[in-house]
């Protein structure tokens, strides 16, 4: 029945036309919501505004595709396939839905299939893929199996923390002042939106390290080329997605960038701040940095808002100098965020 299931069910790639529909992409987006709700109701979701911002934005460093699986004019599954552009051009990543009615039936299994397909078309000799799973059953999930069963090996295990708000501002001013007398000589300064334009050249350089310094389990990739054009269209983004974007960085004194951290929250309804990363050059380690930056943009954006409730973040087990920053603040596991790679 469920071979069969495949010739029952239609993969289409979703053109530009497709994107632009509103009907279509609020059949993509609340089949996503489903899938990705299915098991844990009250975990943090984006809202609809902001996934249309997100997925009709532009990133010049990396191709995004969109497929969907139709049992006739019902979308039952879907799925997105990222390839990158400027680097790591043998590697492309997908995430991949079927909604919760329709499991058992083949589909994820085909539309698996079909992004294969499209990254061999492309000379791509690497596909990886996530999940998120529950923190005490990582190893046994359905998610789990489903990716071995499709042949891919688990890559990396990064975990979710939460952090509930608000935080006392005395112990923000804890963090601070045992940072401080580490990096004396550096300046940390938070900026909503872009930061000024003389930042911009060495932050791109910084946020280019993270895929090489930062752990990624089984796979290596090469640095990132973050260019000008992706940090403005980064900022674009942002902003598309309703969505206010803290940056907080550390400077030397000749203003070149050396730590920074980055918050986004919903400028609408949602209370919940994701934590889009915190790295800190290679060279400047030592100095608690990574303490100092998350700890000023912290307070920066419970400042703007009083009415927030939830900080989410995510790191690789592994990262243990993140890890012991993240429990340090009080940072609690919640989820597991699987990674699986298949060799083409």
């Amino acid at each position: 029945m469920g071979a069969l299931a495949w010739f029952l069910v239609d993969i289409r790639a979703l053109d530009d036309t497709a994107l632009a529909d509103d009907v279509v992409m609020r059949d993509f987006y609340d089949v996503n919501r489903r899938a990705q709700l299915h098991g844990r109701l009250h975990a943090p979701f984006w809202e609809f505004g902001e996934f249309l911002g997100a997925f009709r934005s532009t990133d010049s460093g990396e191709r995004q595709e969109l497929f969907a699986a139709y049992d006739g004019d019902r979308m039952v599954g879907n799925a997105v396939l990222w390839s990158f552009l400027l680097d790591n051009t043998d590697k492309a990543w997908f995430h991949l839905s079927v909604d919760v009615p329709e499991r058992r039936r083949g589909i994820g299994r085909a539309l698996a299939q079909r992004l294969e397909q499209t990254a061999k078309d492309d000379d791509r000799s690497l596909i990886l893929a996530d999940a998120i799973l529950p923190f005490d059953d990582r190893e046994c999930h359905a998610h789990q199996r489903f990716a071995a069963a499709c042949g891919y090996e688990l890559s990396n295990y990064e975990v979710v923390r939460h952090l509930p708000l608000p935080v006392p501002d005395e112990q923000i001013q804890e963090w601070i002042d045992e940072a401080a007398p580490r990096h004396a000589g550096f300046t940390v300064q938070t900026f909503v939106g872009a930061v000024p334009d003389d930042l911009v050249e060495s932050l791109c350089v910084l946020l280019g390290q993270l895929a090489v310094d930062a752990p990624t389990g089984a796979v290596d990739f090469d640095e990132e080329a973050v260019t000008p054009q992706r940090y403005a269209e980064m900022v674009a983004t942002t902003a598309a997605m309703g969505r206010a974007r803290y940056e907080t960085v550390a400077l030397t004194p000749d203003r070149q960038v050396v730590a920074q951290s980055t918050l986004a929250m919903s400028l609408e309804q949602s209370t919940k701040v994701y934590q889009w990363g915190t790295f800190v050059h290679r060279e400047h380690r030592g100095h608690k940095l990574g303490l100092a930056t998350k700890a000023v943009n912290l307070r920066a954006v419970q400042t703007m808002r009083g009415d927030l409730t939830l900080v989410i973040t995510q790191n690789a087990e592994t990262n243990n100098y993140m890890v012991s920053i993240n429990e340090r603040m009080g940072f609690r596991p919640i989820e597991v965020a699987a990674e699986f790679v298949k060799r083409l």
